[in-house]
């Protein structure tokens, strides 16, 4: 980001927000122009404020931004869009706050990335039009992958490059991806992975949204493809994800 920079019209996801003093908050957003920036927001925690409903997790907005030193300041906002129907349904809140929890665990304050918070942009917008968030969810988690450097291998074995035949095999986090039954026996880490859930992950990565749609998964190969891309997401992280469990506790 040039230095000359003061001040900042930027388009932006809000991820999450602390407080900060008698009634500021510190945003951290993720912006279409500048990727990941923080952000203090003055009073807004007053009742008065005009800003506050403009700047609550996950929402869409159009930040005026002004530099102070070493943070920025928000002079202005106003929605885009606030996915009014994620916040009125707690299971498809907890689906956008799983987008957000992603978002922000695999960022760091490095500049633009115009993809990524397009791919935010429109999940959450599919989250919003949808009760069923299983593929919105996959088609998700594969694109992010791809757009961090993390691309599972599906298609041949990550471990002895042989293509992958059409029987059960293995899948390793650690190495990258799926293992053929002979590397997937002789790996610690490895774990079991059915055809049928291999084939929709390999759709998902592979298809664009509309065909992605088509997908049709029993709720065994759901649960499955689920568990899988937990571990490995969990895996990259080097952290547990938060969001997960929450929502496995508000569906019990």
């Amino acid at each position: 980001m040039p230095k000359t920079e003061r001040t900042l019209r930027v388009e932006a996801i809000v991820l999450h927000h602390t407080n900060w003093g008698e009634a500021d908050r510190l945003l951290t957003v993720f912006t279409k122009s500048h990727g990941k920036l923080r952000a203090i927001a003055k009073s807004v925690r007053k009742m008065q404020s005009r800003k506050a409903g403009h700047l609550e997790p996950f929402s869409h907005s159009t930040l005026m931004l002004a530099k102070a030193h070493d943070l920025w300041i928000v002079t202005d906002a106003e929605t885009i869009d606030a996915f009014s129907p994620l916040r009125e349904d707690l299971q498809l809140m907890t689906r956008a706050a799983y987008v957000i929890e992603l978002l922000d665990r695999f960022t760091f304050e490095e500049g633009q990335n115009w993809q990524l918070y397009q791919l935010v942009v429109d999940t959450l917008k599919r989250l919003s039009e949808t009760q069923d968030s299983f593929v919105p969810l996959r088609f998700y988690e594969m694109r992010l992958l791809d757009l961090q450097g993390f691309r599972p291998m599906l298609f041949e074995c990550a471990k002895c490059r042989k293509e992958i035949q059409a029987e059960d095999q293995f899948f390793s986090a650690e190495l990258g991806g799926v293992l053929c039954p002979s590397c997937g026996a002789r790996s610690d880490d490895s774990r079991l992975i059915s055809m049928d859930a291999l084939r929709f992950m390999r759709h998902f990565q592979r298809s664009d949204y509309k065909t992605s749609l088509k997908a049709d998964p029993t709720p065994k190969t759901r649960s499955e493809v689920e568990a899988l891309m937990n571990h490995y997401l969990t895996y990259h992280l080097e952290r547990k994800l938060n969001t997960p469990e929450f929502f496995k506790q508000i569906q019990n």
